[in-house]
């Protein structure tokens, strides 16, 4: 075998998963991940901080990515629809996590701690988001939230390309669930005329 191999980040992620799923993630250890693995300590600490860095390594940079991608956005657009426009234009971060998305999704919903982090990690995209649409003029209380709402649209988006990846691509799964919503709020656009409880 090199001592390089440019497969081991790949590796270790699907050797974690298959443990955290076979034993729960606090169960399994960084020893058994290199070991299914075939690779060393010394490898999996090269790519990965903990066993929990293995379900968000890279995670660090969504904010930035997402935020610029707002900035970058044509000019004319309002708000919602460059926000719409950066997650199309982001769909390229998330190519690697597709074959492994099913698994990560089951092992964050079974521990407290990894749902807690990957809350911290959706918040610190929405900020960043909400300050992107700050600067495009949308009011802060308007920004804030149009980014928790592009959030939502991104996880509905998310989930369904993971699931049947084959079928389509993330660009046209962000533009379905972003019809989904318009269409289950084109009756509220009613209520501004509806008379005001006594």
């Amino acid at each position: 075998m090199p001592r390089w191999d440019p497969r081991a980040r790949d590796r270790l992620r699907a050797a974690a998963l298959e443990l955290f799923v076979e034993h729960g993630y606090d169960n399994a250890t960084v020893t058994q991940i290199t070991e299914r693995a075939g690779l060393t300590r010394r490898t999996f600490s090269r790519y990965f901080t903990d066993k929990r860095d293995v379900l968000f390594a890279g995670s660090e940079q969504l904010p930035a990515a997402m935020s610029d991608a707002v900035r970058r956005a044509d000019a004319t657009l309002p708000p919602f629809l460059a926000l719409l426009a950066a997650l199309v234009d982001t769909g390229e971060l998330f190519v690697d996590l597709v074959p492994h998305a099913a698994q990560r999704r089951a092992v964050i919903a079974s521990s407290s701690e990894l749902r807690e982090r990957e809350r911290t990690k959706l918040a610190a995209v929405a900020e960043a988001l909400a300050e992107a649409l700050r600067e495009r003029g949308a009011t802060a209380s308007a920004a804030t939230l149009l980014a928790q709402v592009g959030i939502a649209v991104f996880l509905a988006a998310f989930e369904r390309w993971t699931d049947q990846p084959e079928h389509t691509d993330f660009a046209s799964r962000v533009r379905e669930a972003a019809t989904e919503l318009a269409a289950s709020l084109a009756p509220v656009a009613g209520l501004a005329t509806m008379p005001e409880h006594s």
